[in-house]
Order: C-alpha cells, then structure tokens, then sequence
C-alpha cells in the first residue's frame, strides 16, 4: 500500500509548525481550528497558502497542522515551509517550481540580542552634552 499521507516541519522566529498532507476536498486546519479562524489575517492566510498557490494544489489536499511558539507572523511562515516541504514529498516533480518561489528556504532573520548600556538591541540612550 502506499503512503498517502506526508508530513514535514517549519520553522521561522521561535515558531515550528509540524503538517500533515494528504489527498483532499482542501480542508486546511490548525490547533484544531479552521485555518481562517486561527491565523485572523487575509495577509497571513495567504502567506500560509503561497506553496499551494504557487504548485496550483489550492483545493486539492487537506492540512493538518500543529504550531506552536512565537506570534502568528512566524508561525504563518512556518506553516509555509512545512507545507513547502510536505509538497515535496508528495510530488518531487513539484521541487523546481517550490524553489524558484523561495519556499523551501527557511528565513533564517531572527530577534537580535538585547546589548548591555542600551535599552534594546540597537537603541541608543538619548545623549546629552551638558
């Protein structure tokens, strides 16, 4: 029997999202919840999709997605990567079109460190000269 459902992992910021894929009615759902009810942003949602939307599977398989950590934003972003990935294991003839959209590049941009003598990363305490 072959394996109809695939999986895979993304991450972006602190996030990590784990998806299910399998052959579908386009059923898209995340914690348990419909993906529109979850991530509330039209931006997001289509963030979420762009893998689908880019290898014109939007509607042909269904989702199931585990995230957690960081905000919406990066576990939209996750969400993108995993299902980038689980595309890939799905159709491998889908690799090309995946990697010339950048979704199978993970967003390595990440908070930077809080530096000692400032108030943030980079911020500066104002200066006065007398």
């Amino acid at each position: 029997m072959e394996q109809s459902i695939f999986s895979a992992t993304g991450r972006r910021k602190e996030s990590t999202a784990r998806v299910r894929i399998k052959p579908g009615k386009g059923n898209f759902t995340i914690n348990d919840r419909l993906a529109a009810q979850y991530l509330m942003r039209e931006t997001l949602m289509q963030k979420a999709q762009e893998p689908m939307a880019a290898t014109d599977t939007l509607g042909q398989i269904d989702i199931i997605c585990r995230t957690a950590g960081g905000g919406l934003t990066g576990q939209a972003g996750a969400i993108s990567l995993a299902i980038a990935r689980a595309l890939m294991r799905l159709n491998p003839e889908l690799h090309t079109k995946l990697r010339k959209g950048g979704f199978l590049t993970r967003d390595p941009r990440a908070v930077e460190r809080k530096k000692y003598g400032r108030p943030k990363a980079r911020k500066r305490f104002q200066y006065s000269k007398r």
